[in-house]
């Protein structure tokens, strides 16, 4: 037959008296749990934590001793920055064209610099003689409206050699020798090759423009 363990009997002379809970105790308020503690505010006057306590505290680390710092380079002089201004010389390229034929192949000319992936903008057509059919149809409008496309720069711009002076300098200069009064290609062409960032082309008789430039195109 299994034993059945019998719980321990305390006796009440060896423990004293059992003591029973009065049933008339008077029930305890409930303490408040208490919430997340707010962040400690140091006291008015009351310096904060030291540098040392911050860092312990994952505030900003402790400098370096001064023998441990790495040595600062001492700047030198200041020399002035040289401007940055090409010194290369503009090519020049030139079509054997007739006074007649000259603004045709400096049309020829337009279209191949677009086809090969020249911007508009970087084009300056001059002429000597007659105006090409653009800029008399832009001039129709007024000189203010005129020089405004060539002011925003957005598309080939067509003048006159002899305002030269007033365009501004573009990439490419297309000059055509298509008339005009007698010297007007040797007065504009030393200004057009100045207007000229990367490339001149010059349609015209060759022998005039040897002339003009001093040099065999």
């Amino acid at each position: 037959m299994p034993l059945t363990p019998e719980e321990p009997q305390i006796h009440e002379s060896a423990q004293g008296p059992r003591v029973t809970p009065a049933a008339s105790r008077t029930a305890q308020t409930p303490r408040p749990v208490p919430g997340p503690r707010p962040a400690a505010v140091p006291r008015p006057g009351r310096p904060g934590p030291s540098p040392a306590a911050a860092s312990r505290t994952g505030g900003a680390p402790r400098p370096a001793p001064p023998a441990q710092r790495a040595p600062q380079a001492t700047p030198g002089p200041v020399s002035p920055t040289a401007p940055s201004v090409s010194a290369a010389v503009p090519q020049i390229q030139l079509i054997p064209a007739s006074a007649e034929g000259a603004l045709d192949a400096a049309e020829e000319a337009v279209d191949l610099l677009l086809d090969t992936g020249r911007a508009p903008g970087d084009i300056l057509v001059l002429t000597t003689g007659d105006p090409h059919p653009w800029a008399a149809h832009e001039l129709s409008f007024g000189e203010a409206a005129y020089w405004a496309l060539h002011d925003a720069g957005d598309d080939v711009f067509y003048a006159d050699a002899a305002q030269v002076q007033r365009a501004a300098g573009r990439p490419v200069v297309v000059f055509a020798a298509n008339g005009g009064p007698a010297g007007a290609s040797a007065a504009a062409l030393p200004t057009a090759l100045a207007r000229a960032g990367a490339l001149l082309i010059v349609c015209g008789d060759p022998q005039q423009i040897n002339s003009v430039l001093g040099t065999g195109v």
